[in-house]
């Protein structure tokens, strides 16, 4: 059973959230302020966090990044009443995957939440396929409909980056960092033209992009067709 945290001082919606989630069966934690939601999330490390923005004694912000401060890796969906593009920003360069602007629909979040958790599981795995590509990870190589596609190390690196992190928001920063190490000094240009490169690898048609798609002001997500699509 899967663990949901929900991180919200509005008892009314923590109340209706933690019902709805806990009947598709998921095991829910709940904090109604920053400070008990982040020693939950460092203590009871959950599968997933729904996190509200506006919290007492601790906001959701800084909680994402003392989480991401630790190397935890759990998706982070963001709740937010403002809805202003500049609060969106912030919250996914601080590490947040995503968000739902309040009100929103309790079977959207639910979704979004099931998918972020089926492809949890899927990323612990050495072998990922997307359409009809297949990244062998111990094997260090991507086919395409069984034919070789010849990848550089750091393309490598990206792709294997982007699978095991499908759907999240790729800050440049952290790209930066997992591909090419912290103390590289690569400009955001080198990046976007490896992202270039590595799209007209990948894309059917790279000038509108299926998987790799560029988050404006953030960087980029890998969204990868759900299976049976």
């Amino acid at each position: 059973m899967e663990t949901v945290l929900i991180i919200e001082d509005d008892s009314t919606m923590l109340r209706g959230l933690k019902d709805n989630f806990e009947f598709k069966g998921y095991n829910v934690l709940t904090a109604a302020d920053g400070e008990e939601g982040l020693n939950t999330a460092l203590n009871k490390k959950p599968d997933l966090i729904i996190l509200d923005i506006m919290l007492p004694k601790i906001n959701g912000y800084e909680i994402c990044r003392l989480i991401r401060k630790e190397n935890l890796d759990m998706p982070i969906l963001m709740l937010t009443a403002k809805g202003e593009e500049s609060d969106v920003v912030l919250g996914l360069n601080l590490g947040a995957d995503d968000y739902v602007t309040k009100p929103f629909s309790i079977k959207e979040l639910l979704a979004r939440a099931a998918a972020f958790l089926r492809r949890r599981r899927q990323s612990e795995q050495d072998i990922y396929e997307f359409a009809d590509y297949r990244l062998d990870i111990p094997a260090r190589g991507l086919t395409h409909k069984g034919s070789e596609i010849k990848l550089s190390p750091k393309e490598f690196k990206l792709l294997q980056l982007f699978v095991k992190r499908p759907g999240r928001a790729l800050t440049r920063d952290e790209i930066l960092n997992v591909v090419w190490g912290y103390n590289c000094f690569v400009g955001p240009r080198s990046i976007d033209r490896f992202i270039t490169t590595l799209r007209n690898k990948v894309e059917p048609d790279p000038h509108n992009p299926t998987f790799i798609h560029t988050i404006r002001e953030i960087g980029y997500k890998f969204e990868p067709p759900e299976r049976g699509d």
